[in-house]
């Protein structure tokens, strides 16, 4: 896929990040079992856009997000489907979206 945001495909890698300080956002888009590439979009409690990440083919995506309620916007062809998150300061909150 391309990354024409601008981010790595899939969002920042954990790698080296001490997620106990952090609040982070990990998923996977899926359609009939299968993962599927696009785009998820971060938008914040008022429904303003924050961030996206391509997911690639493996419809994988990671954010680092400031702690709060948060909107994951899965973008992929001929579907869109959106999904409430809390992030919290040193967790990870795992979440699957069904397109």
């Amino acid at each position: 896929m391309s990354d024409s945001c601008g981010a790595p495909e899939g969002g920042r890698d954990a790698s080296g990040v001490d997620t106990t300080t952090e609040a982070v956002i990990r998923g996977i888009i899926t359609r009939d079992g299968q993962p599927v590439g696009g785009y998820v979009r971060l938008l914040d409690e008022g429904g303003e856009f924050t961030a996206e990440v391509p997911t690639g083919d493996a419809g994988t995506f990671t954010f680092f997000a400031a702690p709060g309620t948060w909107t994951l916007r899965a973008l992929v062809p001929g579907a869109t489907a959106d999904r409430a998150v809390v992030a919290v300061r040193g967790a990870t909150a795992e979440v699957a979206i069904t397109v």
